[in-house]
């Protein structure tokens, strides 16, 4: 059936036809049957089922796996510049909305859980750092960038500079350069921002910090952990900024040991530590977890919550064994140092490691150190980070707290 719309049709397989209906915005490579000549890679296409049905339009990445990242379903869009504005804003207000405690940092933009793929955009009071790794909206981000200034204004918030850091790996695969750098013109910083979450400062380098500068996504999972601290000796694994053990230190832990294998993570931490007046309650020690839980064990250091924030173990189903195995074995580690009545608090960043996983690991290492584990409560990414639950690939976060019987 010929397409009587403006824009170029892609015709794809019944796998992608059925994934499209289902609510999953992607379109692979080896789903297309049949495309036009002389597409402009980044070009608003639409895609059509073998017997012509219209199942929606979205961005042409040329160069991707991921073929054709579907905007809407609905046949009478434009897709000019005021769609986007419109995501954006939709976007903005949902985290007015769920945010509505304390909206001065956060996820602005998720992605595809906000209809706009590949796009991450953070806020850190008045500077924002985004991450593009989609072809499509790279060559659109002038309007998202400038919408986001725009809607935020109208909230007073005055953003006084943008940051991208787009230097993923992915942006090759989509044929795109590296690109680190101030998207306007450098604003009076260096680069360090402070942010307040949950009362607890911070010192965000946007620059040089990991991903966008800071992990935003576990805020609630740190008041959670902060509740359970009272009166607690604490170890923090894999701690980075420093961010559970304070939280830790606040809700009133007797003192807090905090780990990470970089001393760049430490030093962060430790100033963290200083700006709060927290000190004098926190130990950072530069150690690897993997080699310091078997000596703190073997040497009966007295610990009764350990929380356990590792590195996404894998970013590959192909590496997931690997992962499993490491993820069992500090979980293995920290249950056998836990006295009985002592608290774990656990957790995956993978989005391979999926929550069935996580728990079936979590049995086999509580079975393997004869413990039994009593679910205190099972939490994920902050809902700045939402997830859509026919696109799996935003749920991502698993976090646990246990206490040990």
């Amino acid at each position: 059936m010929k397409n009587q719309r403006s824009f170029p049709a892609f015709i794809v397989t019944k796998k992608a036809s059925e994934s499209l209906k289902s609510g999953h915005p992607w379109v692979f490579e080896d789903e297309i049957i049949s495309k036009p000549d002389m597409v402009e890679n980044g070009a608003i296409v639409d895609v059509l089922s073998e017997k012509g049905t219209y199942l929606g339009t979205g961005l042409l990445s040329e160069s991707s796996k991921i073929r054709i990242r579907v905007l809407s379903q609905n046949a009478n869009e434009t897709f000019g510049p005021e769609f986007f504005a419109r995501r954006v804003k939709y976007a903005v207000d949902y985290r007015k909305a769920v945010m509505a405690d304390d909206f001065s940092s956060c996820r602005l933009i998720f992605g595809e859980a906000d209809g706009l793929p590949g796009v991450t955009v953070d806020k850190y009071e008045d500077l924002l750092v985004s991450q593009i790794l989609s072809y499509g909206m790279e060559k659109r981000k002038d309007i998202l960038y400038s919408s986001l200034t725009n809607v935020l204004k109208e909230l007073g918030v005055e953003i006084k500079g943008i940051y991208e850091r787009s230097e993923s790996s992915i942006r090759k695969l989509e044929g795109l350069d590296a690109l680190d750098g101030w998207y306007t013109k450098v604003p009076n910083t260096t680069g360090i921002v402070r942010i307040c979450e949950n009362g607890i400062f911070y010192n965000v380098d946007i620059e040089h910090g990991q991903k966008t500068g800071f992990f935003l996504d576990q805020k609630y999972n740190r008041l959670a952990v902060s509740k359970l601290a009272l009166g607690k000796t604490v170890l923090d694994c894999f701690t980075h900024t420093g961010s559970f053990a304070l939280n830790a230190a606040k809700g009133g832990a007797s003192h807090v040991t905090a780990i990470d294998v970089s001393q760049e993570a430490i030093d962060n931490a430790v100033e963290n530590a200083k700006i709060n007046n927290l000190s004098d309650k926190i130990n950072f020690r530069c150690e690897n977890v993997f080699d310091t839980l078997p000596h703190i064990l073997n040497d009966n250091e007295k610990y009764d919550f350990i929380i356990l924030d590792p590195p996404a173990f894998t970013k590959s189903r192909k590496t997931i064994n690997d992962a499993e195995r490491g993820y069992k074995e500090i979980n293995y580690r920290a249950m056998k140092i836990l006295p009985r009545g002592g608290f774990l608090a656990t957790c995956s960043c993978s989005h391979f490691m999926d929550t069935q996983r996580f728990i079936k690991m979590l049995k086999s290492a509580a079975f393997d150190a004869n413990v039994e584990l009593k679910l205190i409560e099972q939490r994920r990414q902050s809902p700045d980070h939402p997830t859509l639950l026919n696109v799996p690939e935003t749920d991502y976060l698993k976090f646990f707290t246990f206490q040990i019987i």
